[in-house]
């Protein structure tokens, strides 16, 4: 039996492991552990500002680049990419896998020509409403330099997959987002957020206007339901601030960032409802996670949540429909659909098998150099 190769593998474009951040930390966290446990070599860019300061985290090797994000803001993240691409330069990386283009398309001449490059794909960038029309057209070259620069593209939806073959006649890798089925939701945990099972909604997103929470919290207040809107998500930014400043309803509440897994999943196990107001990328991380703590969920109408929840979920596409949705939702049975998405959890979107595919993606990589 031939013994297989050992994949050597560097990840850039997050903000590091473990995750205290968002969907792309998710991944990589669950991703790198997953490939060392199947005896592969694993590096994941850190950023200097991630607050877990040590060199290896479950096997994984960390490289701690300088991020100035905390002075530059949001440019900041160009120049933290620059310096990840710049030490991976002198890596031995076989592979070196980008999540995203937004700040690393920039420097393709600086991309390490000796190593296969792996662009992940996310979603349509240049589609964000926060970002002006010159930063949408900035975007627009960016996604089009890593499209047709990188060795291969993944996408993470099928949506997606179509839109890059349709746009740049290139082909793709379909590979979704996964979700952990080993989860604990302990009742418990929601004492300390003063909140009692099935009696509260719950909304858990990065503060940007495409997530849509501002129609979520007119439509809560708009209807005749009484019980509160718990909003988890760092509110630390001009959109957070607005949001907290416009609806100062004691309806509605605003937890911040929560980063313990445990928590965050009781909360969802023992919401009434679970807003996704995701409307622009892929395969969403928390819309899975919310399917396997098998909570109803409402969410916006477009083809990437259609993709995932078919027609096992509410929908809307402005306040009104979710006002609607709440004046009624006393009568409404959501068993068959809790079911359905959590089938389509273990079939579709467990991490072993997304580990396995990017192992096998990865290894064709290598064969064919």
């Amino acid at each position: 039996m031939r013994q297989k190769k050992k994949i050597r593998l560097g990840i850039l474009g997050s903000r590091g492991i473990p995750n205290r951040y968002g969907g792309y930390e998710q991944f990589a966290q669950y991703l790198s552990v997953g490939l060392i446990q199947r005896g592969h070599e694993v590096w994941v860019y850190n950023s200097s500002l991630h607050p877990f300061q040590e060199d290896t985290y479950e096997g994984v090797h960390l490289i701690r680049c300088s991020d100035p994000e905390d002075k530059l803001g949001s440019f900041g993240q160009f120049i933290y990419d620059f310096n990840c691409l710049r030490d991976a330069r002198s890596r031995p990386f076989d592979i070196l896998f980008q999540l995203g283009y937004t700040s690393s398309a920039i420097w393709h001449p600086w991309w390490p020509k000796q190593m296969i490059q792996v662009m992940h794909m996310d979603g349509l960038e240049w589609k964000r409403s926060k970002y002006s029309k010159r930063v949408q057209q900035f975007l627009r070259r960016m996604e089009r330099t890593a499209a047709l620069r990188a060795d291969a593209l993944i996408a993470d939806s099928m949506a997606i997959q179509d839109y890059l073959e349709k746009t740049y006649q290139k082909p793709s890798v379909f590979i979704p987002y996964g979700a952990q089925l080993d989860i604990s939701a302990k009742i418990e945990d929601l004492g300390q957020y003063g909140l009692q099972a099935s009696n509260y909604l719950l909304a858990i997103a990065r503060f940007v206007p495409e997530n849509h929470l501002e129609e979520i919290i007119q439509g809560v207040l708009n209807s005749k339901y009484q019980g509160p809107l718990v909003i988890v998500g760092n509110p630390k930014q001009a959109y957070g601030e607005y949001l907290q400043s416009k609806y100062p309803s004691d309806q509605i509440r605003f937890l911040g960032g929560i980063y313990d897994f445990e928590q965050l999943n009781s909360l969802r196990s023992h919401a009434k409802l679970y807003f996704h107001g995701h409307s622009v990328g892929g395969t969403n991380p928390s819309l899975l996670e919310a399917m396997t703590c098998e909570v109803p969920i409402c969410a916006h109408d477009n083809v990437f949540n259609r993709s995932v929840l078919a027609e096992n979920a509410h929908y809307f596409l402005d306040s009104s429909a979710i006002s609607r949705l709440l004046d009624e939702i006393e009568e409404q049975n959501h068993s068959d659909w809790v079911q359905q998405n959590k089938k389509r959890i273990l079939s579709d979107y467990r991490w072993e098998g997304i580990v396995d595919s990017y192992e096998e993606l990865f290894l064709y990589l290598l064969d064919k150099t």
